[in-house]
């Protein structure tokens, strides 16, 4: 496993996680074993500015788990709880933040931490880029949401489970 993180720029860690926007697929690495996942990324495309509904490229870690105690299916505003499950939601949205989410931090400098030098913000935290759960589950696969990875209910709480905060994500493009 050493060999493949280090053949995709990460750093070496007993989990890693690498999304690709082209295949909507997460991998979850972890020691000699491997997940995958079906997600959806973004709608519009790729891309690190502030407001631009794009997922951001480049290296990420999870810099925060929230969610660890809530009911399957559970809705979240800022981050915290509705009280409502996706099921009771009596306003239709598209792309519910549901079940757990996994709060992503750019690490690179210009590119997705911080401002660019064009002074644009890129920050992947400040822009509240998530790996979460989703409403649309049957729309996974293809890009469907406005800048953050997308996964279903049962597959973000068992990533949600194994993962740590700190783990490295990589989201290729």
């Amino acid at each position: 496993m050493t060999l493949r993180l280090e053949g995709l720029g990460l750093p070496v860690a007993e989990h890693c996680i690498v999304v690709s926007v082209d295949q909507q697929k997460l991998w979850h690495f972890h020691g000699v074993g491997c997940q995958t996942y079906v997600v959806s990324t973004a709608r519009a495309g790729v891309g690190c500015v502030q407001d631009s509904q794009q997922t951001p490229a480049g290296l990420h870690q999870v810099c925060e788990k929230i969610g660890a105690d809530a009911i399957p299916g559970m809705v979240f505003k800022a981050r915290q709880p509705t009280g409502k499950l996706a099921s009771e939601w009596t306003t239709p949205e598209d792309n519910l933040i549901t079940s757990r989410i996994l709060w992503l931090d750019g690490l690179e400098a210009g590119r997705n931490q911080g401002t660019d030098a064009e002074g644009r913000v890129v920050d992947t935290r400040r822009r509240y880029v998530y790996i979460h759960g989703t409403n649309q589950s049957a729309k996974l696969g293809q890009p469907n949401s406005h800048g953050c990875v997308l996964l279903s209910d049962s597959d973000v709480i068992r990533l949600f489970e194994l993962v740590p905060v700190g783990t490295p994500v990589l989201i290729r493009d």
